[in-house]
């Protein structure tokens, strides 16, 4: 189906924000705008076939340029946390903006959730995509490299929102992407998420210290409250398990899960599943990890979209990506890019009804 543009706004500095809506053939719809690659809105049909979005956001740029929950966005360098924002590459030591307390958070104030990207609509035959792509210099937010970076949103005729990305660098750097879509199969307004189920392919995840940094122990799941293996109430944990250390740390579940991929091709990580509305979420990703945030500080998002003043697990994150802290551990995976060779990585989130 067509891809449409039209402007979204114009930020403080004179830079014109464009939106783009992507449409399938089952009447799917995805509004992505080129400001830090957000998606603004996804339409998905119910059991009964009503649409509703259910991605959390905002109705304006003005409130898209503060977004402190980062609704939406394309993250980078680095996503998600890295200890004291430090790492070491090739014996030199990198100091990075301590934007979380002591340590720095997807990829600094002046991320890619805060750039204007170029945008250009890609034709295949009757298909389009929309590529966004942007050049990071050697140096922004102290991370080493020029980094030429491409992402590719396409929605497909079997309900899947395909998302691939793309980075080469003239330096040996690190490169860590997402989206940091928020869901709530019920609609970004209906409430909160703990009646959602959740499935989780992963037997092991990487506690966390009391500032959310991994501490480097890989544990099992099993007799934990973050044992998805099998579908559970995202609410049984957050109510029940209130007082496990870990749920402690996190105020609630903010914890990657390691994947059992191969990396080569998009693999199934997860599903999650709404009762109320039918609405079933596969998630798919070539990354070995992924993050899932129970939204437990959305109070900090201010009104959101129609006025909604979204409140702490409103809504969910499945962040696809290398671990947290991944420089710090040499058995984490390594989320270094050396110069020339490409970062390619794609996560599919695929939508059905049961």
């Amino acid at each position: 189906m067509p891809i449409n543009a039209r402007s979204y706004g114009i930020t403080p500095d004179g830079q014109e924000v464009v939106l783009y809506t992507l449409t399938n053939a089952n009447g799917l719809k995805a509004e992505i705008i080129n400001y830090g690659g957000i998606i603004t809105s996804l339409m998905v049909p119910d059991r009964d076939g009503n649409l509703a979005d259910i991605v959390l956001g905002y109705d304006s740029l003005k409130d898209y340029l503060v977004n402190p929950t980062f609704f939406g966005a394309i993250i980078g360098r680095y996503a998600n946390r890295l200890e004291e924002g430090r790492f070491t590459l090739n014996h030199v030591d990198y100091q990075l903006s301590r934007n979380d307390g002591n340590n720095h958070l997807h990829g600094g104030q002046g991320g890619f959730h805060k750039r204007v990207w170029d945008a250009r609509i890609l034709t295949d035959g009757d298909d389009q995509r929309l590529e966004l792509s942007r050049f990071s210099t050697d140096g922004e937010e102290n991370y080493p490299g020029n980094l030429e970076v491409r992402v590719i949103y396409a929605l497909t005729d079997d309900n899947t929102l395909d998302i691939k990305y793309y980075a080469v660098s003239d330096k040996d750097t690190i490169v860590n992407l997402t989206n940091h879509a928020y869901f709530n199969l019920g609609g970004h307004a209906s409430g909160t998420i703990l009646n959602h189920e959740l499935m989780i392919h992963a037997d092991f995840y990487t506690p966390i210290s009391k500032e959310t940094v991994p501490t480097g122990e890989i544990l099992s799941v099993k007799d934990t409250p973050f044992d998805f293996t099998k579908f559970r109430r995202i609410g049984e944990g957050l109510t029940q398990y209130a007082d496990h250390p870990q749920m402690k740390n996190g105020s609630g579940y903010d914890h990657n899960f390691v994947l059992k991929v191969s990396g080569s091709e998009p693999e199934e990580i997860a599903q999650v599943y709404d009762p109320q509305s039918g609405r079933l979420m596969r998630v798919l990703t070539t990354k070995p990890g992924v993050q899932f945030y129970s939204g437990n500080f959305l109070k900090t998002a201010g009104a959101g979209k129609e006025g909604k003043v979204y409140d702490k697990w409103d809504g969910f994150c499945l962040e696809t990506q290398y671990f947290p802290n991944g420089m710090k551990y040499p058995h984490f995976p390594s989320p270094i890019l050396r110069a020339g060779q490409t970062y390619h990585h794609i996560t599919q989130y695929q939508f059905g009804i049961r």
